[in-house]
């Protein structure tokens, strides 16, 4: 099937399976490798993506759900060389450990930031659940989220 959406503000038409997952469609077709496939059945949230600002497991989307929609992936928060905020304090919170689980964490949290600038430690622990940091950098992560809404509000 011919399909129609737009990847990081780019606008793709690709022939896929309508099958085909988009994890896939991202890492072998569009060469987008950030996203990473852990437990391929949604459950450990490291193939996180936005899709018209929502998250979801990238491995349980199908391309023929795709048509028209808007994907951002990690690759797409860099702007002008800029890592994202969210990025940066992930990185000064030492939230990134071995790194697996992060881009999807990142991901649920731009989703989440998308909704509000003030999430309550409650909206940031929901929005995190469907990933899991294996690592237990939980304490830096939560502090990452809460220093990215306070800076993206103006607060610092």
């Amino acid at each position: 099937m011919e399909l129609n959406f737009i990847v990081n503000e780019n606008k793709i038409k690709i022939n896929v399976n309508p099958d085909k997952r988009l994890i896939d469609i991202l890492r072998e077709d569009l060469q987008l490798t950030g996203t990473k496939e852990g437990c391929a059945e949604g459950e450990c949230g490291a193939c996180t993506v936005i899709i018209n600002k929502k998250a979801v497991h990238s491995c349980l989307v199908h391309a023929i759900t795709l048509e028209g929609k808007n994907v951002l992936t990690i690759e797409g928060l860099e702007k002008n060389g800029e890592i994202d905020i969210i990025q940066k304090y992930f990185l000064e919170e030492v939230a990134v450990q071995c790194g697996y689980c992060t881009t999807g964490m990142i991901m649920s949290t731009k989703a989440l930031l998308y909704k509000t600038l003030t999430p309550t430690e409650e909206d940031i622990k929901i929005a995190l659940s469907g990933n899991i940091c294996r690592c237990s950098g939980y304490v830096q992560i939560l502090s990452a989220v809460k220093k990215s809404a306070e800076k993206m509000r103006g607060d610092s």
